[in-house]
């Protein structure tokens, strides 16, 4: 995923995960509920969110405008294999199991091959495990942004390469610091300096 790491086009990627890691907790991933949409301001077009409909199938919740260009129709209620060419489909699904069993953090990279005068279409995804309002891991933050000329026809997609990282895996908070999750509507009187330090020498010991 090297061409991916630098350049505007995955900024969104970036910021997304920035927001989802800020609120994950050693307790687990985030809620849904938890999902502020002006803290993905200036993402949102490229933003979406996804509910699991069956063991590797998701439909989309909620889509911004980018998808929708790049499918060249409005995405809400279809399954996110959608975007992906009949030979990725198996992958995508195993790659959005793993998203939810394990759970874990999937990044894809993305390639549609020019058809009918198109130009080839990089892409990059990220999808982002959440639990649902009954504390189950069902819904999915996730964003898909392209580098290109889009064209007129819906585009669909093969996987180029991926990252799949356990949410265990990652650093998280110990579990006796404060909930960083609630700290959106905490008011700034609920945070304490470090105590004093003392400098001590040699001589004291």
């Amino acid at each position: 995923m090297d061409r991916f790491d630098s350049g505007r086009s995955l900024s969104p990627i970036r910021q997304a995960e920035a927001y989802w890691t800020a609120l994950l907790t050693a307790d687990g991933v985030p809620m849904r509920s938890q999902i502020d949409p002006r803290g993905l301001e200036n993402i949102l077009e490229y933003t979406f969110i996804l509910e699991r409909i069956a063991p590797g199938l998701a439909r989309f919740r909620l889509a911004g405008s980018h998808l929708n260009k790049l499918a060249g129709m409005e995405v809400r209620g279809m399954p996110l294999t959608s975007f992906f060419e009949p030979e990725a489909r198996d992958d995508t699904k195993q790659l959005l199991d793993q998203v939810f069993s394990a759970p874990a953090i999937a990044e894809l990279g993305l390639v549609s091959k020019g058809k009918l005068g198109q130009v080839s279409l990089q892409a990059s995804m990220i999808l982002l495990p959440l639990k649902s309002d009954l504390g189950d891991i069902s819904r999915v933050l996730g964003v898909m942004v392209s580098d290109g000329m889009i064209g007129l026809t819906p585009r669909r997609f093969t996987i180029s390469d991926h990252r799949v990282n356990k949410v265990s895996d990652l650093q998280t908070p110990p579990k006796h610091a404060p909930n960083i999750a609630e700290g959106f509507a905490e008011s700034p009187s609920g945070f304490k300096g470090a105590p004093h330090l003392k400098l001590v020498s040699s001589r004291d010991e």
